[in-house]
Order: structure tokens, then C-alpha cells, then sequence
């Protein structure tokens, strides 16, 4: 209940609306009830309308006698006639109000809905780096888009259940109350008892739903995985294991529906039937008032009776609510779960401001590790600023775990990293990025147009800036060559460019950043001679006057680097220009051998 409580935390500005909902809910309910409420007079005009009322000091003797009043003076005919006037009446208003209710709930709950989506993708794009190599995003993606629809339908949808049949409920039985409390009170004895046997099988039904959450987002994951791999699970012949791997997943999710599907679809004939038994209960016990010549008389029993077939109806929605909440409440508890990761690279009250860099980045005795294994051991480095700094080794050596840290991805586990002077945990994330600038071996690229991937992350450029960043770059002459130019649409993930292409806007979107601090992590290393060629020229534009960090694969990038950084087993091992460690005749003299051999 308390989840369900913060996620209604944001209705406090819709107060005045909330307040309105129940007023025009409590006005349908009771014209509904006038409504019906007419019943009895019209029974009196049709089979009494002679008899005289003995006893009007009851609110059914008053009652009773203003409709004989009406006989007496006006006929028959003319008090059916009024009769059947106040009960259409009392319908159109029943209606008129209840329709106000809904229009005011809708952009409420609407609301609640659209404002969880955004606290989910908030909290998505505040997490670091190291949480989406540990979750699948399929799971991500379920959550976002099915649990949040199961909560739409299953928590607030029944809200709506809980909060109008509870009203009617206490209205109607209220009613019946005054009409005979003898009657009423064997209603107290029996719903209870029927709603706590309900209770008790539903408790089943929130477990089931968790694991079909669960499997639903590894096979979100399975389908994104072989869309994305098509052709390498063509290419190796893996149709099957592919197969395989989903029917496991659709099996297990299969069962688990089923198991949700006979608990939740138990709710329903269950209430019916124990809604029936207490209307036996209900009609044999009032037969029996009815026969011992009380003032509830047969007329009143018949109204007595269609207003409780109206109590049955929110019972039997409060019960069924009850079932479909459990299946709610485990798509909560998901969401719940990321919205409370902690989030590890936090800034500090009050952190340092720095707009722009000065002097250096310096590493001093940097660890870092992903839970029990060590990535980073004792690295301790200095880079100068107007540099241009190589890191080379063998993969897994920490090459790009190390230049993560600088933007701050990850946190360091122990040392720290010092830029101007200043802790990197002590400065504000928002200026320490806009100092960087990124261009990785994968180029991502958004399915939107050239243009709108190219001012990413700037707030906006000029149409003349952007076209000189992609000039700077080489992607000017092939872009305008499009027949949508800079409005081209480049796809999902950029698929509808080549590789070469794909890199040079990456590159013009760094370009635009213009940051004094540029790291290239494998920039060329996915292209092929004649790309790689032209996207490196772009390159080598794009480092004059920064700070360059670069990682490599192919030294042969590298040999002009004004100091190249050697790691191995998340360890410097050799520092030096590309002449000095050749001399060395350590590591990266044998890396050097062993490309040059290739």
C-alpha cells in the first residue's frame, strides 16, 4: 500500500479536482438511487392505490403517503405520470454526473501515468555507465512500456473501482439500513465472510505476475538481440539456437499467464457466486418479514431487493479489483525497484564550477573494480594540457575503463582523478562533460535527421555552424549529396549510412561541441581502408589545438602522439614517444612487430 500511496503522490495539485470527482460521484449515486427509489410508488399506484398508509412517521410511511396524496387529489393516471417523469429525471442526472466524474478522473489518472513514465526515464538517463553492462535491456524496455501499462490497467483503472463502488456501497446500504435494519444485518454477516475467502485465493495471483513480467523482458531482450545480429545468426546458421533461446522464454511465459489467467478469471464467478447465496439468504429472511405483517411490506421488499442487486455489482467489481491489483502490484514493485538504484556518481552540494580547462588531468594511484574483479591497479598518469596522449594494449588491458573514468561514467574505487586542481568528484557533471567531447568505435547515431544528430546535446546551432563542423569533418559534400540533404532521416541506429559516413557525423557533432578535451576510443579502427582515410584526415582536423586522448589499435595512428601510455593487466607498464619505446624494446615494440607482421 505504501507504493501505491507514492505513486498517487503527485495528485497534491489536482485537490480542487479530486474534490470535485467525489462531489459529482456522490450526486450520481444519489439520483441513482431516487431512481430507484421510485420503484415502490409506481408498485403502490398499480396494485394499492386505494389503501391507506397507517404509520407516516418512518421515511417509507412519509413517503408512501405523499404518493397516496397525489392519488386521492390528482387520479391514478397523473401520480404514475409524475412518477415516471422524476424516475428519467433522476436517470439523466444519474448519468449527466457520473459522465462529469469520469471526464475529471481521466487526465488525473492520465496524469499519474505520463508522470511515472518520466520519473522512470529520468532516473534511466541518471545512471551510470556500469548499471546497463549488468541489466538487459529488454527488462528496461518492459518496464518502461508493460509494467506500466499493467499498472494503467490493473492499479490505477481499479483506483477508480475503489474509490466509487466503496462510496456506493455505504449509500446504498445506508438506505437499506433505514428501510429494515433486520434485513440489512444479514448482509453484514455474509459479505465478509465472502470477501475474505476471495482474499484469501488472490494471494497467489502477484507472484505468477512477476515472473511473467520477468520473462516478457528477457524476451524483449531476445528479440532486440537478433534483430540488431540478423546477420551474423544468418551467417553462422543459428536460426535454431535463436529459436531455441525464445521458445525456452515463450514456454515459461506461456505457463505463468496461464496460471495468472485461472486465478484472475476465478474472481468473477466466485463473487456472482457468493453474491447469489446471499441473495437467497437475503429474500427468505425478508419473505419472512413481508409475512409477519411488519410495516415492510411487499412492495418495499421488491425495492428492498433491486436496491441490493445494485450492492452486488461494486462488490463484485471491489473483489475482482482486488485480483487484477495483485497482478498490478508486481509490475510496481518493479518499477519501484529502478526508481530506488542508487545512483553511484553523485555531485556533491556546492560543487566546484569549472567552465573550462586550464592545465591538466592527473591520475593519482587510481584503482577500479567491477564488484570482485580488479580492472585498474595503481594507475598513475599526467596529462597536459594542448597534448596529445596514445594508450595502447592488448584488449582487456583497462584502455577504456581508464579514459571512462575522466567524464566520470564510473567512479574510481580508490586514488582520484585531478583536473585544474580539482577532485573530479568535487565538480559539477553538467560542466565536466561540456569540457569533453567523444568519438567511439561505434558510431551512435539517432533515427533522426542528419542535422538534429549533429546539434545533439548543444541546445541548437545555426545552419552555418553546422555546416562548417561538418566540412571540418569531410561529411559536408556526401551529406548535400542526398536528396534530403541535412533533413535526411538516418535511420535506425544510422543504418541507412555507410560506416565511413556514420563516423564523420560523430565526428562533426564533436566538432560542433568544440570541447578542449577530445577522447577517441578506436575512432577508425571498425572501417575500411579507403573510410578510414578519410574519416582519419577528419580526425586529425578535429585534434589540432585540444587535449587528445586517444585509444588504438592500429599504432600506426599513433606514432606522432606526443606521449603513448603502454597497459597491461589494468597496470602502465611503458611510457614514452613512439621512437623512445621502440628503442625500449619492451610491449609495445613487440605490439608494433606484430602488426607490421600482419
Amino acid at each position: 500500500m505504501k507504493k501505491i500511496l507514492r505513486l498517487l503522490k503527485n495528485l497534491g495539485e489536482y485537490k480542487g479536482k479530486i474534490a470535485l470527482y467525489f462531489i459529482t460521484n456522490l450526486l450520481g449515486i444519489a439520483f441513482g438511487l431516487l431512481s430507484l427509489g421510485m420503484l415502490s410508488p409506481v408498485l403502490q399506484v398499480l396494485f394499492k392505490p386505494t389503501s391507506n398508509v397507517q404509520d407516516r412517521s418512518s421515511l417509507l410511511g412519509k413517503f408512501s403517503g405523499l404518493i397516496q396524496d397525489v392519488v386521492k387529489s390528482d387520479g391514478k393516471l397523473t401520480a404514475l405520470a409524475y412518477v415516471c417523469i422524476a424516475v428519467v429525471v433522476f436517470t439523466i442526472l444519474k448519468n449527466l454526473f457520473l459522465y462529469i466524474s469520469l471526464y475529471i478522473l481521466h487526465p488525473i489518472r492520465n496524469s499519474v501515468l505520463s508522470k511515472l513514465r518520466d520519473d522512470l526515464f529520468t532516473k534511466i538517463l541518471s545512471l551510470p555507465i556500469g548499471f546497463f553492462t549488468e541489466e538487459r535491456k529488454g527488462d528496461l524496455i518492459s518496464k518502461m512500456t508493460n509494467d506500466i501499462n499493467e499498472i494503467d490497467l490493473y492499479i490505477i483503472g481499479v483506483l477508480e473501482i475503489f474509490i466509487r463502488d466503496p462510496i456506493t456501497l455505504i449509500i446504498y446500504i445506508v438506505t437499506m439500513v433505514i428501510m429494515s435494519p433486520q434485513l440489512t444485518l444479514v448482509l453484514f454477516v455474509f459479505l465478509p465472510l465472502a470477501g475474505l475467502i476471495i482474499g484469501r485465493i488472490s494471494k497467489s495471483l502477484r507472484k505468477s505476475s512477476n515472473t511473467a513480467q520477468e520473462q516478457l523482458g528477457n524476451m524483449l531482450s531476445v528479440i532486440d538481440e537478433t534483430l540488431a545480429g540478423m546477420r551474423i545468426v544468418k551467417a553462422f546458421n543459428a536460426e535454431k539456437n535463436q529459436h531455441l533461446r525464445f521458445t525456452k522464454i515463450n514456454n515459461v511465459l506461456f505457463r505463468a499467464r496461464n496460471a495468472i489467467a485461472a486465478r484472475k478469471e476465478m474472481a468473477s464467478p466466485l463473487s456472482e457466486t457468493m453474491g447469489v447465496i446471499v441473495v437467497a439468504g437475503v429474500l427468505w429472511y425478508g419473505g419472512r418479514l413481508v409475512f409477519s405483517g411488519t410495516s415492510f411490506t411487499g412492495e418495499w421488499f421488491i425495492t428492498y431487493i433491486v436496491l441490493f442487486t445494485q450492492v452486488i455489482n461494486p462488490f463484485k467489481n471491489i473483489s475482482t479489483a482486488y485480483y487484477n491489483m495483485q497482478k498490478g502490484i508486481a509490475s510496481l514493485d518493479r518499477i519501484d525497484d529502478l526508481l530506488h538504484v542508487e545512483n553511484t556518481i553523485k555531485e556533491i552540494p556546492n560543487a566546484h564550477r569549472v567552465p573550462s580547462f586550464n592545465s591538466s588531468i592527473e591520475f593519482k594511484d587510481v584503482h577500479f573494480a567491477y564488484g570482485d574483479k580488479k580492472i585498474l591497479n595503481g594507475v598513475n598518469l599526467k596529462i597536459e594540457k594542448g597534448k596529445t596522449i596514445a594508450i595502447v594494449g592488448a584488449s582487456g588491458a583497462g584502455k577504456s575503463t581508464m579514459v571512462d573514468l575522466i567524464p566520470r561514467f564510473h567512479d574510481v574505487t580508490s586514488g582520484e582523478i585531478i583536473i585544474d586542481g580539482i577532485n573530479l568528484k568535487d565538480c559539477k557533471l553538467d560542466d565536466l562533460r561540456r569540457l569533453m567531447g567523444v568519438v567511439s568505435q561505434d558510431p551512435i547515431l539517432f533515427n533522426d535527421t542528419i542535422y538534429n544528430n549533429i546539434i545533439l546535446g548543444t541546445g541548437g546551432a545555426t545552419k552555418e555552424r553546422v555546416e562548417e563542423a561538418a566540412n571540418i569533418a569531410n561529411a559536408h559534400k556526401f551529406i548535400i549529396n542526398k536528396p534530403e540533404g541535412y533533413d535526411t532521416i538516418v535511420g535506425d541506429r544510422g543504418t541507412r549510412l555507410s560506416g565511413g559516413e556514420r563516423q564523420r557525423i560523430t565526428i562533426a557533432r564533436a566538432v560542433l561541441k568544440n570541447p578542449p578535451i577530445l577522447i577517441l576510443d578506436e575512432a577508425t579502427s571498425s572501417l575500411d581502408t579507403e573510410s578510414e582515410r578519410t574519416v582519419q584526415d577528419a580526425i586529425n582536423n578535429l585534434m589540432k589545438n585540444r587535449t587528445c586522448i586517444v585509444i588504438a589499435h592500429r599504432l600506426s595512428t599513433v606514432q606522432h602522439a606526443d606521449q603513448i601510455i603502454v597497459m597491461d593487466k589494468g597496470r602502465i607498464v611503458e611510457t614514452g614517444t613512439h621512437t623512445s619505446l621502440l628503442a625500449t624494446g619492451g610491449i609495445y615494440k613487440r605490439l608494433v612487430e606484430m602488426q607490421q607482421m600482419k
